[in-house]
C-alpha cells in the first residue's frame, strides 16, 4: 500500500489526511492465478492496483482469446470502458499470476470524487492515460510490421510482462499468429 500511496501523492499530490480516506475504501485482496475477475457482460465494478501480480484483459472471439491489454506491479487495471461508463463489459480480467491487489468500487471513487477535485483528477488522468494506450496500439497495429511491434513491446512493456506472459497472449495482443512471433523471435536472437 506504500507504493500506491507514493504514486497518488506524486500524481495528484494527495495529503495525509486525504490519503487516509481515500484507503478507507481500499480492500486488500490476493487473487489466484487463472481467476477471471471480470465476466463478458457484466459490468466492470471495481479497479485494481496491482501490489504484486500479473493481469491481462481479453475477449474471445469465435472461440479464440484476442488479448488486449497486460498490467502487472504498481499498475493499475480494469475494464476501463465497461469502469467508466458502468455498462456490460465486452472484455475479461484475468489473473496470470498469483496476485495482491488493492481494489476500490466506482461507487466508492464517484463518492470520492465528490470530495475532493484531486480525486476527480485522478479518475481524468486514468480516463486519458487510458485513452492514450488505445490510441497509441490502434495506430502501432495499423501502421508497424508485425516484427516492428513485437521490437515495441521488448522494448516499451514491462520486464515482468516480457518474460512471464505466455508467447501466445503475447502474438494475440500484437495481432499476429504464433507461428509468426517464434519466427521473429528467432530471426531477433540471430541478427
Amino acid at each position: 500500500m506504500n507504493e500506491l500511496s507514493k504514486i497518488l501523492k506524486e500524481l495528484i499530490g494527495l495529503s495525509e489526511s486525504e490519503w487516509e480516506n481515500f484507503s478507507k475504501h481500499l480492500k486488500r485482496q490476493e487473487h489466484k492465478a487463472k481467476t477471471i475477475l471480470i465476466e463478458e457482460e457484466n459490468p466492470a465494478e471495481t479497479l485494481y492496483f496491482i501490489e504484486s501480480g500479473l493481469f491481462r484483459t481479453y475477449k474471445n472471439l469465435d472461440e479464440k482469446d484476442i488479448t488486449t491489454y497486460f498490467a502487472c506491479d504498481n499498475q493499475f487495471i480494469t475494464v476501463f470502458n465497461s469502469f467508466i461508463n458502468q455498462t456490460p463489459s465486452s472484455e475479461k480480467l484475468e489473473v496470470l499470476e498469483d496476485s495482491i491487489v488493492y481494489e476500490i468500487s466506482s461507487h466508492s471513487l464517484a463518492q470520492l470524487y465528490k470530495k475532493s477535485s484531486k480525486f476527480e483528477k485522478f479518475g481524468r488522468i486514468l480516463a486519458e492515460r487510458n485513452h492514450l494506450c488505445a490510441l497509441e496500439r490502434t495506430l502501432t497495429m495499423q501502421t508497424k510490421s508485425a516484427k516492428k511491434r513485437y521490437l515495441d513491446f521488448l522494448k516499451n512493456y514491462n520486464k515482468k510482462i516480457v518474460s512471464r506472459v505466455p508467447q501466445y497472449q503475447i502474438a494475440s495482443f500484437l495481432g499476429i499468429a504464433s507461428e509468426s512471433l517464434s519466427r521473429i523471435r528467432k530471426e531477433i536472437s540471430i541478427s
